[in-house]
């Protein structure tokens, strides 16, 4: 897996003060797309051990709120394998800091078993987010005005609470 960017103190992509990750790779390719650099699943740096080591350090100062993981596309399937790793570790270390995700893929349509970017590791992944941000960036859907997300069709939807009731649940945040 490749990355891009790391934002240190980011206000921009989720509530509070962050620690975001943006993964390299995505086949959405959607008109508009703010970073299309990051469609090229080789773009930027490796990510690497020292990577996940400096991104778990940062995160671990006291001011942070939590992680945000975005892209390029988390979900593409080689980059799940690799997020899940760091995942494991935010929650086994830092418990009390939460965890958004950015995805370009419908939860309940993609994400599910027999989904197009469902594997072994979705479920794990999605059980230990707290907030995903789902949808296709829609162009013609565009609205500055919204919270943390670019066009109408995307959703904010609160993980801990669809999980546990089976069906989708939307955040406050919408």
């Amino acid at each position: 897996m490749y990355y891009g960017n790391i934002i240190k103190a980011d206000i921009a992509n989720g509530t509070g003060i962050r620690v975001s990750l943006f993964v390299s790779g995505c086949t959405n390719h959607c008109k508009g797309c703010f970073q299309p650099q990051t469609w090229d699943f080789e773009y930027g740096l490796p990510y690497t051990q020292e990577t996940e080591d400096s991104i778990i350090d940062e995160l671990g100062k006291t001011y942070y709120d939590g992680l945000t993981i975005l892209g390029g596309e988390p979900f593409e399937l080689s980059n799940q394998r690799e997020l899940v790793k760091l995942i494991r570790r935010v929650r086994a270390e830092l418990p009390d800091r939460n965890i958004w995700i950015y995805t370009g893929f419908t939860y309940d349509k993609d994400l599910v078993q027999g989904g197009c970017r469902y594997i072994e590791c979705t479920d794990e992944i999605l059980d230990n987010t707290d907030i995903l941000v789902d949808g296709r960036f829609i162009e013609a859907q565009r609205d500055l005005m919204l919270n943390f997300r670019g066009s109408r069709n995307q959703r904010i939807i609160d993980m801990k609470q669809t999980r546990k009731e089976g069906n989708i649940i939307l955040s406050s945040l919408n």
